[in-house]
């Protein structure tokens, strides 16, 4: 057991350390990783994504909140809109955990494979849309909480790379529309993670201390490393050429989804 102990510690210091360098959720990182992990346990094929899935939502609750606190201090979360986002975020990000339970394996790591290269190609072309617009009435911000809560709960993302780009887009400025986004991950983790508790709870063959489709061993050793971690790689965003590194990482995201896609298929 010691030896996958010690591949969790790893896989929260690389994640926490990108999460704080380049500013990106840890699901596109975390999950492939485990999915190789897991798989050399032994850990049932049918249920190896959707545990690695609703392990790495659960991770998100608690690096969402160190991240909150950091940018709450800098005055830089707008808590009107992120109420206003919260219960949609909370609606989409909980039924799609639902439908994750549901998936068969293969179309699932089709689906995840197809939003990680979102998150890369987002990352690589350091892709920033236009202020056009000015920010939706109450049901418009519902709508716009659900679709970012649900393909965040998908990808077992925190939601920040579609919640900048839709809150930029709608005319807030980017420091807050950062601060904002990192505030909206909780709500998303939380009901993301309920609903893999939920969908996965009784389910065949999960392997021992699950609860539900989340490995609580893997849970408590990334999240402890990855909020301990993530101030150092924000401290080095100011000193490295992180253009030049979005770069590496993108394709690195692309690689390693491409392998999770065949290891599972």
């Amino acid at each position: 057991m010691s030896e996958w102990w010690i591949a969790y510690l790893a896989i929260g210091l690389i994640a926490g350390f990108l999460a704080g360098l380049l500013g990106i959720g840890g699901g596109a990182l975390i999950v492939p990783i485990l999915v190789f992990v897991f798989t050399a346990q032994h850990f049932s094929p049918e249920h190896l994504l959707h545990v690695a899935l609703g392990t790495s939502m659960a991770t998100i609750m608690f690096t969402s909140l160190s991240s909150m606190r950091a940018h709450h201090a800098h005055a830089a979360v707008d808590w009107r809109i992120a109420r206003a986002l919260a219960p949609g975020m909370l609606a989409g990000s909980f039924g799609a955990a639902l439908l994750a339970g549901w998936l068969p394996t293969r179309p699932l790591a089709m689906l995840f494979t197809a939003l990680v290269f979102l998150v890369g190609t987002q990352l690589l072309l350091d892709l920033k849309p236009r202020t056009t617009r000015e920010l939706p009435g109450g049901a418009g911000l519902f709508a716009a909480g659900a679709v970012i809560g649900g393909v965040s709960s998908l990808a077992a993302a925190g939601g920040a790379f579609l919640a900048i780009p839709f809150l930029a887009w709608c005319n807030v400025p980017l420091r807050r529309a950062i601060g904002t986004a990192s505030a909206t991950g909780f709500p998303i983790a939380l009901a993301g993670s309920a609903g893999y508790v939920v969908q996965g709870w009784g389910a065949p063959g999960l392997p021992e201390a699950s609860l539900g489709y989340v490995y609580l061993p893997a849970l408590g050793l990334i999240a402890a490393l990855s909020m301990l971690v993530a101030p150092f790689g924000a401290r080095l965003a100011h000193r490295l050429p992180v253009k030049r590194l979005r770069m590496v990482f993108a394709l690195m995201f692309y690689a390693l989804a491409l392998r999770m896609l065949t290891t599972l298929w």
